[in-house]
Order: structure tokens, then sequence, then C-alpha cells
């Protein structure tokens, strides 16, 4: 019988990317939730200005917010313009809010969004990972691996 898949998503043009997240913790699971935008938003997010460095993810009244994510005011945009740090409403279904909900409550993981990108219909979708903190000597270990792995696939370049 053949192995599943893993879950891939259908990223046409990814707009902001939190390669940090990777290193500083242990990524459990991912889902894919839509992002609630206002116009300029979505013309910002087109343009390509979008910064996830720094945000993470809430359960809040039985709903989801992108708390601390950065889209910088619209160029062309007038006085409607919108808030660059507002708090952003994910759309998820009610069993994923109370999936994560539950092991935000009870494991004490942290949902941190891993990337902001484009569907190949047009949607702005938000990667969402559920993840648990790396502690200090774990992340020594990655740092170790990666090194090994970069070294190593010097050494078999070398050897042919």
């Amino acid at each position: 019988m053949a192995r599943p898949k893993p879950v891939t998503f259908d990223k046409l043009k990814i707009v902001a990317e939190n390669r940090r997240a990777r290193f500083d913790y242990y990524v459990e699971d991912t889902y894919e939730a839509g992002l609630a935008l206002s116009g300029t938003e979505v013309k910002a997010l087109r343009a390509g200005e979008a910064s996830i460095a720094e945000s993470y993810a809430e359960v809040r009244d039985g709903q989801v917010w992108l708390v601390n994510a950065n889209i910088p005011e619209y160029s062309h945009g007038n006085r409607l313009n919108h808030e660059p740090r507002r708090p952003r409403k994910l759309l998820l279904h009610e069993r994923e809010i109370e999936r994560l909900f539950g092991a935000v409550e009870r494991k004490g993981m942290t949902l941190v969004p891993l990337s902001i990108y484009f569907n190949r219909t047009g949607r702005a979708k938000v990667e969402l990972a559920l993840a648990k903190g790396k502690q200090t000597h774990d992340k020594r270990a990655s740092i170790k691996e990666r090194d090994w792995k970069r070294d190593k696939a010097r050494l078999m370049r070398e050897r042919g």
C-alpha cells in the first residue's frame, strides 16, 4: 500500500515568510487559514509588502486572530487606508478552532504563522503552525545538524 503524501498547500505567490519560526519552534501541525482583509491591505499584499517575523496567532472568543503582523499602508491609498499592525481575523472551520484552542490551553503550544501567500484562486492565505518552543540546547543541536549536512554535501560533491 502506498504511503499518503504530506499535505501541501497551493502557494502561487508567497508574500511573506517567517523563516526563523522553524528554528525557534518544533512544528507539530500546519493549517491553512483565510485572512479577513480590507481592500488596501490586499493591494499592499499584492505589491509584496508584509512582515510576519514577530507575529503570532491567538484564540479569543471562539475566533483566531493574527496579532502583530505588519502590512504597511498602501502607497496609493487615501483616507480609507488601513492600520498597519491591526489584529486580523483568521478564517478557519469551527472544529479546527476547537482543536487549536485545546492544544494551546492544555499542551502549552503556540500558534505561529509560517507564511502569507496567494493561492491559485487569488485568495490571501496564512500557513499557520501549531508549534512547541525549542530550548537553547535544542537550537544549538539544530545548528550543529545543519552545519554537518552542509559539510557532508560538500564532501560528497568533492568525492564525485
